[in-house]
């Protein structure tokens, strides 16, 4: 004290300031700064009605569509359609180049001619066959006749038999020279025929009534078998592939009723329902894949549109209920902090059903009227000093 008291005046007022100073800093750091409480927006748990929905991105494609070109490598000699055109079944579309098929069909023609000539000339010796062993049976008969009367010698006898065997021998040859020429005049008519079709298969014509929706090969290009010239849908099959998040996906079914909104008429939602939950999902980005039929299909709906597709669930029963952003993940559990006596608990919860407006229904694990903490200025944890605001926007004291 008597050191104090020894010491100059402005030496006391410069410690008594630079006190000040640290105690000023002290409290700015604890209200403001790095050891400042976290400021937190809390909710009361309360009982609510969830009206549950799945929101998902859905692309406009054909149910039927259809990929015209040829079943052989060749060049393409005409395009007779353009994309957009509507297109009648049955209507040529493009055309192939033949190249010879047109000479190997003439050829084949002139071949079946010469096999049908030669199958009536096989015919033709048939029948000379047929009369000679005839002839031959009569005079075996007559000789035989003879013989047992002993009027002709056993000889002449032989000599008939050995008749009537050529003709027979004879007569076999000619019926299989005549099935022979039968045989070569079917394979003749089948090779014509598979040429033939090879022929028309060079002429690309329309399956169904639909519409061009691209043309990938013009006259000239060389396509290989199975490649499209020519793309066709069926205008009136368009609906939506929709994909939705696989881990608020339950519920999805075939049935439910769907809001649809086009990127193209924001303001004019379409009403539709889904058809058919995919069996195959998506395992890389996580999405279960549904098909959305529309009720009215709109004059300018195009394919690859993207559209944004609501479904409503059943209402869920009335329970407790948070807002998603009040449901957190530590280490590893899905729950909320719950702010008890000026502290923080994490209790882990089971959940149910989620709302398009940020609800989530709160099957176990937490209690009515409860302090739960919606949003934070950075993570928390139970040892957290926390400060509850009405909103984070607020300034700080």
């Amino acid at each position: 004290m008597n050191k104090l008291k020894s010491l100059p005046p402005r030496l006391l007022v410069l410690g008594l300031l630079g006190l000040l100073l640290v105690a000023a800093l002290i409290f700015i750091m604890r209200r403001s700064g790095p050891f400042a409480p976290v400021r937190v927006t809390v909710v009361q748990a309360a009982e609510a009605s969830i009206s549950p929905g799945l929101y998902g991105i859905g692309t406009v494609e054909a149910r039927r569509s259809y990929l015209i070109g040829p079943t052989s490598a060749g060049r393409v000699l005409r395009v007779l359609v353009d994309a957009g055109d509507r297109v009648k079944a049955g209507q040529l579309l493009a055309e192939m180049d033949p190249v010879d098929l047109q000479q190997r069909l003439e050829a084949l023609d002139a071949t079946l001619a010469r096999a049908a000539s030669a199958s009536e000339a096989a015919q033709a010796q048939v029948a000379d066959a047929q009369a000679r062993r005839a002839l031959a049976q009569a005079n075996a008969r007559r000789y035989q006749e003879l013989g047992e009367k002993n009027f002709v010698s056993p000889g002449v006898v032989d000599a008939r038999q050995q008749e009537l065997l050529s003709a027979e021998a004879q007569l076999r040859a000619a019926q299989a020279n005549q099935a022979a020429a039968a045989q070569d005049l079917i394979r003749l008519r089948s090779e014509r025929a598979a040429l033939a079709q090879q022929r028309r298969n060079t002429r690309l014509h329309a399956t169904q009534d639909g519409v061009v929706l691209a043309r990938d090969a013009e006259p000239g290009s060389t396509v290989v078998a199975g490649q499209p010239v020519l793309r066709l849908i069926d205008p009136t099959s368009l609906w939506l592939r929709a994909r939705f998040d696989q881990g608020r996906s339950a519920g999805l079914a075939p049935g439910l009723p769907a809001e649809i909104v086009l990127r193209s008429q924001p303001q004019q939602p379409l009403a539709g329902k889904v058809c058919r939950v995919e069996l195959l999902g998506d395992s890389v980005t996580e999405e279960r894949i549904a098909q959305i039929s529309l009720e009215r299909l709109p004059a300018s709906l195009a394919v690859g549109e993207l559209a944004e597709v609501t479904l409503r669930l059943p209402a869920a029963p009335r329970a407790l209920a948070l807002p998603n952003a009040a449901i957190r993940r530590h280490d590893g559990r899905s729950g909320a902090w719950v702010l008890e006596d000026g502290r923080l608990r994490f209790a882990e919860l089971r959940l149910g059903e989620r709302s398009l407006d940020g609800q989530v229904r709160v099957l176990d694990g937490l209690q009515a009227g409860a302090q739960v903490v919606v949003h934070s200025e950075k993570d928390i944890s139970a040892g957290s000093r926390i400060q509850v605001v009405a909103a984070l926007q607020e300034p700080r004291p």
